[in-house]
């Protein structure tokens, strides 16, 4: 997707989604990367997430890159925070105790920029991207990470009714381009009570990604 694209979203207000609490698959299963208060998450394509006011409420540190500023700013403003803002490379850093975020394209972002992080959190990244993008976007992921234990949320749905995004992306897909690096293991797969655009029969299915040993 073109920049233009998603900046036009959020001028025009069009987040759908953008929920309106913590995502419920993050809080029932984020456990599942055994982490310690105070190690620190990425979270892709971030928005203004509340999930990040979650993570933040469980003593962990988030790190997120998102394409737009205000919905940068938003989400700065929501958490009661004043950022103190730079330039690192082509992208803008905002940072505040516990919390930076990096403004800018998310290819970017260097491992350098973001420094270490303990897990990935993925709910509207992927699968926010079209089919030509994911490769990309998971071999750059792996790359700035160095290919870090992942929590993933994958939507599926018959891509055939309805454009993306957000955009089917099955099994065998996922399988293609992460299992070079990670085991993957199916944790849950719920049907979408609303349907998708609440009109298209959906599943999202959530997955733990292991770094190979």
């Amino acid at each position: 997707m073109h920049h233009d694209f998603w900046h036009q979203r959020w001028q025009n207000r069009q987040i759908g989604f953008h929920l309106p609490e913590a995502n419920p698959l993050l809080t029932t299963h984020f456990h599942t990367l055994a982490l310690q208060p105070g190690q620190r998450v990425f979270v892709p394509l971030c928005g203004k997430t509340l999930d990040i006011h979650w993570l933040l409420s469980q003593g962990l540190q988030v790190a997120g890159v998102e394409l737009n500023a205000l919905a940068v700013d938003e989400l700065f403003a929501e958490l009661g925070l004043t950022p103190e803002i730079r330039q690192a490379g082509a992208l803008r850093h905002y940072h505040a105790p516990d919390i930076d975020i990096f403004q800018g394209d998310f290819f970017a972002l260097e491992a350098a920029i973001l420094g270490k992080v303990a897990a990935i959190y993925d709910r509207a990244a992927l699968i926010a991207l079209p089919s030509e993008m994911r490769q990309r976007y998971s071999q750059h992921l792996i790359q700035v990470t160095h290919a870090a234990p992942q929590l993933l949320i994958s939507l599926h749905y018959d891509q055939s009714l309805v454009q993306g995004p957000p955009f089917n992306v099955d099994a065998s897909e996922l399988t293609a381009l992460y299992d070079q690096h990670y085991e993957i293991s199916l944790l849950a797969d719920n049907h979408l009570p609303t349907g998708l655009k609440g009109q298209y029969p959906a599943r999202e299915k959530v997955w733990r990604l292991t770094p190979l040993k």
